[in-house]
């Protein structure tokens, strides 16, 4: 008698009138997610075997999508932090469809450029020239390749510099071309390890330099991080071979212009575009162009679409394992269905209709899913924190509520989706001939 009490209890629930129907298509559900539970419990090891494609899916969507989100981030803050209010013309052309490349031959912007646009532009609040060139830097005994960057004191304020310790250079070094230099952070601790480097000495190209200041450290995005910074006239001077330390057609490596006010750069882009055609002799077309003028603004925009698509590029793969899963699922529940082809068949005969045995398996294999999906989340998150705690300097992942929820869908959606052939088969069993299976 104690074996068919669940029995009559489901058909009193599909007999009960419709005033309670509301009521009864909560208790109905209710005893569906109870009964999938104890189903799972009796089978332990299959059950959590079976939800690793699950746990393994929902982890990888949202590690990537919380990685992807937080290299998304740390390079707008990057951005940001230099200012989205900052153009740099650099020479050559930009290649079609990508903001980083650049060709052309020899360097087409020189300091003349540099002092048409400082006077001509009215837009502009600051003008900063930077010559680049990368050559071997020695203190003591210890010899390191750099970057040296040969710019004037405007450069610190156009790309929001801050000092670690010492100072910046001065417009008085640039005057004198004082054998000066400011370290980037990477730089100083490659040169000099935990110790001081103020006051200390280096030499670049048989020059004895003195430290007198080193920079905070401005991400992988900034530039300077692993450079050496001295006067651009030091530069052309001392280091590559201008003809004195006035030279008003050395060449350099870009222009930074910072404009006045930070919402709409465009006017001060175009400014820039039609005087540097009109003293190259180059057609306003801008077919013949031997610069490029990049704005900020753009290339944070140009970024944040690489890293989004990125993102999600990885989030689809991952997606698949969760896919994976979801198989697992559907062949765990037809084995299900051939072992409990007696108690399916015994159901019936006592008024269990089709749907209610849908039900309860698509309810088996959603509560198998989220279950799952759950457990994934938690793993995600401590491999967010494990992230967060190694690589704390380099990467920040950001793991959101909308990818969490996003995470938990998709496995509820992939446990009914897979669950439906084996519920409808369950469902279509003959009640007699379950009864005599064996």
């Amino acid at each position: 008698m104690r074996k068919s009490e669940p029995n009559v209890v489901r058909i009193s629930l599909a007999r009960r009138p419709s005033r309670t129907w509301s009521v009864n298509v909560g208790g109905e559900a209710w005893e569906s997610v109870r009964i999938a539970l104890e189903s799972l419990r009796s089978n332990k090891l299959r059950t959590m075997l079976t939800m690793l494609g699950i746990i393994i899916g929902v982890w990888s969507v949202v590690s990537l999508l919380a990685i992807g989100g937080g290299a998304s981030q740390s390079i707008t803050d990057q951005v940001k932090g230099i200012g989205t209010n900052l153009l740099t013309v650099l020479p050559g052309t930009r290649a079609r469809n990508n903001p980083k490349a650049y060709s052309g031959g020899a360097p087409s912007l020189s300091m003349n450029d540099v002092d048409a646009i400082r006077r001509t532009i009215p837009e502009i609040s600051l003008v900063a020239p930077q010559f680049q060139n990368e050559t071997q830097v020695v203190a003591g005994s210890i010899n390191r390749s750099a970057s040296i960057l040969g710019i004037t004191p405007e450069y610190a304020t156009v790309r929001n510099i801050v000092m670690d310790d010492g100072q910046f250079i001065s417009q008085q070094a640039v005057h004198s071309a004082s054998l000066v230099a400011v370290l980037g952070s990477k730089t100083a601790t490659d040169l000099y390890g935990p110790n001081d480097p103020i006051d200390q000495t280096l030499r670049i190209k048989g020059e004895t330099f003195r430290v007198i200041g080193v920079l905070q450290s401005g991400g992988a995005i900034s530039g300077y991080d692993s450079a050496v910074l001295i006067p651009i006239s030091t530069a052309q001077k001392n280091l590559f071979g201008a003809s004195g330390p006035q030279s008003s057609s050395f060449p350099v490596s870009l222009i930074a212009v910072q404009v006045k006010g930070s919402t709409d750069v465009d006017p001060g882009q175009a400014d820039i575009e039609l005087l540097m055609r009109r003293r190259h002799h180059l057609p306003e077309s801008g077919d013949s162009d031997d610069f490029t003028v990049v704005n900020q603004a753009t290339l944070l925009q140009t970024f944040n679409q690489v890293t989004n698509t990125l993102t999600a590029f990885l989030g689809a793969i991952a997606g698949i394992s969760l896919l994976v899963g979801g198989i697992g699922v559907m062949n765990i529940m037809l084995v299900s269905v051939t072992e409990r082809t007696r108690e399916i068949g015994l159901r019936k005969a006592v008024g269990a209709k089709r749907r209610d045995i849908l039900r309860q398996f698509l309810v088996e294999a959603s509560v198998m899913s989220v279950m799952g999906g759950l457990i994934g989340v938690f793993v995600g998150y401590l491999t967010i924190a494990l992230i967060k705690l190694v690589l704390s300097q380099f990467l920040q992942p950001v793991m959101t509520l909308g990818a969490v929820i996003m995470a938990l869908t998709f496995s509820l959606l992939v446990g009914l989706f897979f669950g439906i052939y084996p519920a409808r088969r369950a469902a279509r069993l003959n009640p007699i001939q379950a009864l005599r299976f064996d």
